[in-house]
Order: structure tokens, then C-alpha cells, then sequence
């Protein structure tokens, strides 16, 4: 029956990638549909981040990074039963496609997406002390001050003014614009 199976992108709360293709996979098991999800896949990347000690010296560490942070992919026959295993997983916001309706990728689709290199990004419009606005996600609209961009340039910590309080937030650098 795996014959049917296609690939879906699941949109999920960023951080529970893990947890979600983990608790799909248990489901799966305790229900015995493993014909129904042949795969479940989080894309990955291994990176080299150079870090700078106090003294420093430098060392190059090899870590593995999600490259789609907030995506899992999976292989499965979608059906009704299928598609509530997955719609009631926590963490899982939805299905990937024009009103929350599942669209199959093809397998070039999903090579691409595992395989291939991603390319370097631009620095952002703004550095470090910098005020910037939120422009994406649950603090849209919030104006707070550039703590630190990632090295590689994906995020930014941001200091916000939150309940009378300093937070800092991690955000995507797209998730951010220079305030005006």
C-alpha cells in the first residue's frame, strides 16, 4: 500500500520538530498504520560554527542544524484517518498547502529540500544596537534593540519590552526590519 504513499510538509510550533515527527511515529505504532507512513523526515544540515573562547582562541565545531526550522516532512497515504493522526499531534499547526489543504511534493522536490546545499545569506540591513520593528509572529509590532545576528546571518536576538520587563527573543533575520 506504500505504493500510495506521497510526501506532505507539516508546519509545526518551531522547537517541537522533534517531538512532533516523534509522537506521529508512536501513534503510528500504537495504531499499527506503519503501511499508511512509511517515512517521517526533520531536514537537517551538518554546519561548522567557529566558536572564540575568552582567551581568544578559536575552535571549529561540527553541528547538525535543522535547514527548514519548523517543518517535518512526511511519507504517508493520506486519508481521513491519516490525516487526524496527524492534525491532532501537539505541536502540529498544519499541513502545508492553500488553506491548510495537504499538497504532495515529488521526490525531486524532497531530494532538493535534503540534499542540496543551502546558500549563504546576506547580512541583514541592521547590526548589533540597531532599533528594529518585529515584523512577523507573535511580537509583530514590537520595537526592541539588536542584541546579536547568528553568524550565519538566519537569526537575530532582539531585546523587547515585554509586561514592563527587558526580554530577549530569538527571531528569524526575515522576521525583522530596521525601524524607520
Amino acid at each position: 500500500m506504500s505504493e500510495e504513499a506521497k510526501w506532505y510538509v507539516i508546519h509545526t510550533y518551531s522547537g517541537y520538530e522533534n517531538k512532533v515527527a516523534k509522537t506521529i511515529e508512536k501513534t503510528v505504532e500504537n495504531r499499527h498504520l506503519e503501511e499508511l507512513f512509511p517515512d517521517i523526515m526533520i531536514p537537517t544540515e551538518k554546519v561548522t560554527e567557529t566558536h572564540e573562547s575568552k582567551d581568544g582562541t578559536k575552535t571549529e565545531v561540527q553541528v547538525e542544524r535543522k535547514t527548514y526550522p519548523g517543518y517535518v516532512l512526511v511519507k504517508m497515504v493520506m486519508n481521513d484517518e491519516t490525516w487526524h493522526v496527524v492534525r491532532n499531534v501537539r505541536g502540529v499547526t498544519s499541513f502545508v498547502g492553500p488553506g491548510s489543504k495537504p499538497v504532495p511534493l515529488s521526490e525531486a522536490e524532497v531530494a532538493k529540500l535534503c540534499g542540496v546545499e543551502r546558500v549563504e545569506v546576506a547580512p541583514p540591513a541592521y547590526g548589533v544596537g540597531d532599533t528594529v520593528r518585529i515584523c512577523d509572529g507573535m511580537l509583530e509590532g514590537f520595537l526592541g534593540t539588536v542584541e546579536t545576528v547568528a553568524a550565519d546571518n538566519t537569526t537575530v536576538r532582539v531585546k523587547v519590552m515585554m509586561f514592563g520587563r527587558e526580554q530577549v527573543v530569538e527571531l528569524d533575520t526575515d522576521q525583522v526590519e530596521l525601524d524607520a
